[in-house]
């Protein structure tokens, strides 16, 4: 008779118990598996939905071995799993990838939806059935800033464009849908928002940017979160069905690179620190409740991020209490020995990153090294510990534990749909820049036009930005196909590509003049192109001859229009035709020519699947454009950095500004001004500004600025209005800049109707970081403006604030 045969039951029932408690993994030589579910019957105290998350993470801590819980700091990719022709996971390869272990988080395949979600669920059933705890991964999605990175998912304007939309909620609803569409597939976590600040047009990366300005991508980003995750106040206890984890990335300066080059080194002062790059990161963490933080790949004053104990640790945690948890980016740890050169061998490189404070390394190049380090070391076993119970909170506040993922059915007929299209080009819509339109030559009248030239290389292709699944036509609509949209056969619309985004041939040239001479009026659609993931990664390009201009690792050293594009710009304005020149492209370009010679320009950035669309109902005036600039828009690269929140000096001191003919000074042959400044937009209507008034004058530091303001619609046609707040602390103890934005509202108005808006700010923003860098408000005068942009100011008053 075997020998353990004849023990008690209830003996047997201890070795049992002992088992599930220690993770023994062995018994007589076999592997023991413990699938998530009941103890006997009884389901233990970390399977309980109704206990505190902060109850269940400690019961399943101590039942996990050391192995189980630097598990929880790795992740895998489900790419690497194999599927039949019916699209089933073989048993084989979810063995292959897993062996039986759990994993804190999974890659998506580069697919459609419902391969996504075929791997999803089989990866989900897996670690619920045949792993020792049961406990699930976090399924990330590699992009989401404009649509989950999946084959059939809805693709929203790119982040640029969402920005200039200036509209938090619109952006809010554009989130729910992502978070809708990519949680059908299995998908738990999005990479999305950025908090980053675009204030270099060289570096890449400033597409997936709301803006220039820390107040603006504050509200836009936590709007994003909100709709990602929840109400905020519901988001403290859990994730609402139906929403998913957000990540504020990248934190923190990364969009600053020295020269504009993706990764380089960024030295900034600790004011600016903290009054333009961390500001927006402390309002995702302390009025979004954002769940994750990416840190970026850069350094800052020398300390790579991953590496930084004071950013992650002392600001992030200690100081905003952030409670979620810290996901790297991918291959940033490593970066740290293989790129940065501070660490010397793998074991060294988990050590300094997790005693920086991060969580998950988001790949497995170091942290396995912490096995066996902690188990020598009682310091970095704890810290592992911390690492983990940041992770696994996050998954009980998402719900991972209490909602195992299925396939829905019909799962095609669920996403994309005729509502979150027309929400996609409604952003589109509101994202359009009209940034020239002398002589009102917009919008364009049917009636009056028997022909039409659409010129360009980004006139019949579309463009949706980087970390974008594709960039094939058939997936969105392109200019020309709006345009033939609109005018259904009522006009004859001409089209010739005139040459390629980057290529240097200029054998289309005559084919375009040609089509622009026998036309009435030109639009002519140029701009630039980023990668997309295709579904063997990095690598499909947009079009022929088109190499990627912009997006990650992207950057350029000058920003006229790309290639030739600027001298098909001027062939086609040699024709003597009326152009609209229309820029889809993901950075602003210096177009100082262009500005003075062409007659109406729009800038749709990427605009999405419906871009074509969006821009033929505001070319013909069904729509009237209501996008305004979030970035300052230098003259030229040698006016980098300009942004309108300069500090008194940040113009100069002479301001006379020269030109080749006339030199002067402070530039010798330029004006210091931008060439289009934050906050512009033109409109086929005009709004008169009236009645500002102040609720209360004298005000505590612990009030709050109430504003109102009259807008009237004085053109004929109704119009959106994006009303700007700005205020100027006009003496104070540390230099600050000429204006700083603290609020905005986007308003329709219809024809001579008169509305009135609102606006409070606590006067908590009118603070600074003084001398000894202690945030205070000094008491004092404060010039309160309100305008149209940043230079268009209408109306202004001041305020004190005393120290009552």
């Amino acid at each position: 008779m075997n020998k353990i045969s004849i023990l008690r039951p209830s003996f047997l029932l201890l070795v049992a118990y002992l088992i599930v408690i220690d993770g023994y993994n062995n018994l007589l030589g076999q592997k023991a598996v413990f699938p998530a579910g009941s103890f006997h019957g009884k389901l233990l105290p970390y399977q309980d939905v109704s206990l505190d998350p902060g109850e269940r993470v400690k019961d399943l801590m101590q039942r996990m071995t050391l192995e189980e819980k630097v598990g929880q700091m790795l992740k895998l990719n489900l790419a690497d799993l194999k599927a039949d022709a019916k699209g089933n996971v073989s048993k084989e390869s979810l063995e292959n990838l897993f062996h039986g272990e759990s994993i804190g988080c999974l890659d998506p395949p580069i697919t459609g939806i419902e391969g996504i979600a075929r791997f999803s669920e089989a990866a989900d059933q897996y670690m619920r059935k045949n792993t020792r705890l049961g406990i699930p991964a976090i399924q990330v999605d590699l992009g989401g800033i404009h649509g989950q990175l999946a084959y059939g998912a809805t693709n929203f304007p790119q982040t640029i464009g969402q920005g200039s939309t200036w509209n938090p909620a619109l952006i809010g609803k554009m989130a729910e849908v992502i978070a809708y569409e990519a949680g059908l597939t299995g998908c738990d976590q999005l990479f999305a928002p950025l908090f980053d600040l675009a204030r270099d047009p060289r570096y890449g990366r400033v597409e997936e940017c709301f803006g220039e300005d820390p107040f603006l991508v504050a509200e836009m980003g936590k709007a994003f979160v909100i709709g990602l995750q929840g109400n905020p106040e519901i988001t403290k206890d859990y994730i609402p069905e139906g929403h998913l984890i957000g990540t504020a990335k990248h934190y923190v300066a990364y969009s600053t690179p020295t020269a504009g080059i993706n990764i380089a080194p960024v030295e900034v002062g600790p004011r600016d620190l903290r009054n333009l790059h961390l500001y927006p990161f402390e309002k995702a963490v302390r009025e979004a409740n954002v769940y994750s933080v990416m840190p970026s790949y850069n350094e800052v004053n020398g300390i790579p991020v991953h590496a930084s104990e004071y950013l992650l640790r002392d600001i992030l945690r200690k100081e905003y209490g952030f409670k979620g948890y810290v996901f790297a980016d991918y291959g940033a740890v490593a970066m740290l020995q293989t790129f940065h050169n501070i660490t010397f061998n793998k074991a060294e490189t988990a050590i300094l990153a997790l005693m920086a404070g991060v969580d998950q390394e988001g790949s497995d190049y170091a942290y396995s090294e912490l096995i066996n380090l902690a188990k020598y070391d009682k310091e970095i076993l704890a810290l592992v510990d911390e690492a983990v119970k940041n992770i696994l909170t996050v998954k009980f506040r998402a719900g991972l534990f209490d909602k195992p993922y299925f396939l829905p059915e019909k799962l095609i007929d669920l996403v994309h749909t005729k509502e979150s299209v027309k929400l996609a080009r409604e952003i589109a819509e509101e994202s359009v820049v009209l940034l020239k339109n002398q002589d009102n030559v917009l919008p364009l009248n049917i009636s009056g036009l028997k022909s039409i030239a659409v010129i360009g290389p980004n006139a019949d292709q579309v463009q949706y930005g980087d970390y974008s699944i594709t960039k094939d036509n058939s997936s969105g609509v392109t200019i020309l196909q709006g345009i033939k949209n609109i005018t259904k056969d009522k006009i004859k619309v001409n089209y010739a590509k005139g040459c390629g985004i980057t290529e240097l041939d200029s054998s289309g040239f005559e084919e375009a003049i040609n089509v622009a001479e026998k036309s009435d009026v030109v639009i002519l659609v140029i701009g630039g192109t980023s990668m997309s993931l295709s579904g063997t990664g990095w690598g499909e390009l947009a079009g022929e001859g088109a190499y990627p201009t912009c997006g990650e690792g992207y950057d350029r050293a000058e920003l006229s229009p790309p290639g030739i594009q600027p001298g098909l710009i001027r062939a086609i304005h040699r024709t003597g035709k009326p152009i609209v020149l229309i820029m889809v492209h993901g950075r602003a370009y210096s177009i100082k020519w262009e500005k003075e010679h062409i007659p109406a320009i729009l800038d749709a950035w990427y605009p999405g699947e419906e871009g074509g669309n969006a821009v033929a109902r505001i070319l013909f005036g069904e729509v009237v454009p209501s996008g305004r600039l979030t970035v300052s828009v230098p003259q030229s690269a040698g006016q980098i950095p300009v942004f309108y929140n300069f500090k008194p000096s940040g113009r100069g001191i002479y301001h006379q500004p020269g030109t080749p003919e006339k030199p002067g000074r402070d530039y010798v042959f330029s004006s210091t001004d931008p060439l289009f400044p934050f906050g512009f937009g033109l409109s086929y209507t005009h709004f008169e500004y009236s009645d500002l008034k102040i609720e209360q004058k004298e005000l505590e530091v612990q009030d709050t600025i109430r504003i109102s303001v009259k807008i009237k619609n004085a053109g004929a046609v109704t119009g959106k209005e994006v009303v700007q707040v700005y205020i100027h602390d006009l003496i104070s103890s540390v230099t600050t800049p000429v204006r700083v934005l603290k609020g905005f509202k986007k308003m329709e108005v219809s024809p001579g109707e008169i509305v009135t808006m609102s606006f409070s700010v606590p006067c908590r923003e009118l603070g600074l970081w003084d001398k000894n860098m202690n945030f205070v408000v000094e008491p004092g005068e404060f010039e309160i403006m309100i305008g149209a942009s940043a230079e268009d100011i209408r109306l202004k008053d001041i305020i004190m604030i005393t120290n009552k």
